[in-house]
């Protein structure tokens, strides 16, 4: 018996679309990734590209629980001689909606090339709206 490897090109991304209002963070977070990856796949491969893409709606509407809110930290380092920056998630959600959705599916990602191209397949938008209609994402219950 072989096992068969497959290889990039054959690969079919899919799309899928997630609605974040009134959900957790990091249950959404670990769907999106997992779907990211490719593990929902019979076909998973942990060295290729074999995911899919995953668009999130309503992040500005994603949820904590407990005291997370002022309790998590964000920290930024700018390089410099007490250049830290530390932000709390509700800082950070009014400034950038967005971002803590995508670090933290980015930090469930592999910290290499792979990880690089995968996140790319993430789109996270504020609101409701997304331009990806014509790929006709199928809807994904977290």
């Amino acid at each position: 018996m072989n096992t068969i490897f497959t290889k990039g090109k054959d690969f079919k991304h899919d799309w899928y679309v997630i609605d974040a209002s009134g959900k957790t963070l990091g249950r959404v977070a670990a769907k999106a990734a997992s779907i990211l990856r490719g593990k929902h796949k019979p076909t998973y491969t942990p060295n290729e590209d074999c995911g899919d893409v995953v668009v999130i709606v309503n992040a500005d509407k994603i949820q904590v629980s407990g005291n997370k809110g002022e309790d998590k930290l964000y920290r930024h380092y700018t390089g410099y001689v007490g250049g830290l920056r530390s932000y709390s998630f509700n800082d950070l959600i009014a400034k950038h909606p967005t971002d803590p959705l995508r670090r933290t599916i980015w930090g469930m990602l592999p910290h290499n090339r792979l990880g690089r191209k995968i996140i790319g397949y993430l789109k996270v938008y504020a609101g409701s709206e997304h331009p990806h209609v014509a790929q006709n994402p199928k809807p994904l219950e977290v």
